[in-house]
């Protein structure tokens, strides 16, 4: 009994190591950005819709080979659970040919739409030319982005999470430090942002591409194009409804922002804003995602159900109580975010009021999050899919356009929509996990 109890609590501690360095990249990222959009914000509202025009875009562009990077990460985990080396290494060699590929193949993407973004996402026409640089400047190292995006997830199932951290703040400060002198010394404005997040995105792509090749499970010979069928066979399977799951959600936010930017540019301001302010809310859910889709691979390999349901539980508990206290403080904190971000006083007091209501549904976003990342553990991924198709398209997008263009509706209304598809994807995605792994 003893034994079994010291073993939950082991297993209890290094769910929270895997975590918290995740944890950590993501809360310092986000303070970055604050401080990155804070910059571009008391600009004008003008300056923040130009930036927040493209931001879904930009979701939608990252979401790809993120796809790829679940999958790189569920088959490391579950390779090294097994202990097979030779496996470890075909999985890394993949997952590299697969990083640049899609890489290439988005950047191509984005220099043909471009010159057209702005005007897809509903932007008003004084704001256009300037949001058109901005896309275009972001998407310059779209290659060197996939990259980190999916090397940096095979580094972490090797549970070295510290690494990819140090790599996110030092790009991080890169961006913050050319942010400054490009906007304020140099005077660029908008077009300073942009060329600092396209320096800092492109440094972080050659760092953790070093990174990779230094690490002993990843280190690969022999040519990249020759691959092992079979596990090209995997990641595909595992890749695939990721990606349909990445594409419906993130396009579905394309759709979301396009409804809402079409309220008028205050509205729009606000509600980008407030979007970005949440984001360090709810850096609990994933860093505990990334630790659970690690480990309960790790577990899935060794064949080891006890453990799983440790894992389980220790993520559920510990993703709980984080985006509790994480609610807890957007919604006490709320004002003062807002004006962190801008000066104008109608995108405050909005902002405001969308960011108190969402911090109730807080623990449920959670929840909806860590679900996933235990599905993605076991190489489960369709079920997920099916999820969060329903919940953006039907509840998300028709309910928002219903009473935008039906009954005259508001923000208020929109976010309630979003509150609504969050706890809905929660308790359906929740709901299986105690069966999810039959003994």
């Amino acid at each position: 009994m003893m034994t079994r109890i010291n073993s939950r609590n082991n297993i209890f501690w290094s769910v929270v190591v895997v975590a918290i360095p995740t944890m950590l990249e993501q809360i310092l990222s986000v303070l970055m950005q604050y401080v990155d959009t804070a910059m571009v914000g008391h600009l004008g509202a003008e300056a923040t819709a130009a930036v927040s025009t493209s931001t879904t875009i930009t979701w939608l562009i990252g979401s790809m080979p993120y796809a790829f990077a679940v999958a790189a990460m569920t088959l490391i985990a579950q390779a090294i659970g097994a202990g097979d080396e030779h496996e470890i290494k075909q999985i890394a060699k993949q997952s590299l040919l697969f990083a640049l590929g899609v890489g290439a193949v988005l950047e191509i993407i984005c220099f043909a739409v471009a010159p057209f973004v702005a005007t897809w996402m509903g932007a008003e026409e004084a704001i256009r030319p300037a949001a058109t640089r901005y896309f275009f400047w972001i998407s310059v190292p779209v290659i060197l982005k996939s990259v980190q995006y999916i090397l940096a997830s095979a580094i972490r199932a090797t549970k070295d999470t510290k690494t990819p951290m140090v790599i996110s703040i030092v790009i991080n400060a890169v961006n913050l430090g050319l942010d400054y002198i490009f906007i304020y010394i140099l005077g660029l404005g908008v077009d300073g942002a942009a060329y600092a997040t396209c320096i800092s995105a492109a440094l972080g792509g050659v760092l953790t591409l070093v990174v990779f090749f230094k690490n002993p499970y990843l280190t690969f010979k022999g040519s990249l194009f020759k691959n092992d069928k079979n596990i090209t066979k995997k990641m595909w399977k595992l890749s695939l409804p990721v990606l349909l799951i990445n594409v419906a959600s993130t396009s579905g936010y394309v759709v979301f922002a396009g409804l809402v930017s079409h309220m008028g540019t205050i509205i729009f301001a606000a509600h980008s804003i407030a979007v970005g302010a949440e984001e360090l809310f709810y850096i609990g859910g994933y860093g505990f995602k990334s630790a659970a889709n690690t480990m309960v691979g790790i577990s899935y390999g060794e064949q080891d159900h006890n453990k799983y349901r440790s894992v389980c539980i220790s993520s559920v508990a510990c993703t709980l109580a984080v985006m509790t206290v994480s609610g807890i403080l957007l919604f006490i904190f709320a004002q003062p975010l807002m004006g962190f971000f801008t000066s104008d006083s109608e995108v405050i007091a909005l902002g405001t009021k969308v960011l108190k209501m969402v911090a109730f549904s807080e623990p449920f976003f959670g929840m909806y999050v860590i679900s996933e990342g235990i599905y993605y553990g076991l190489g489960k991924t369709k079920y997920p899919f099916v999820i969060e198709f329903a919940g953006m398209w039907l509840v998300r997008i028709l309910a928002t356009y219903i009473g935008i263009h039906f009954f005259n509706q508001g923000l208020i209304y929109v976010w309630c929509c979003m509150i609504a598809d969050n706890v809905l994807k929660a308790i359906f995605l929740t709901i299986p996990l105690p069966r999810l792994w039959k003994k």
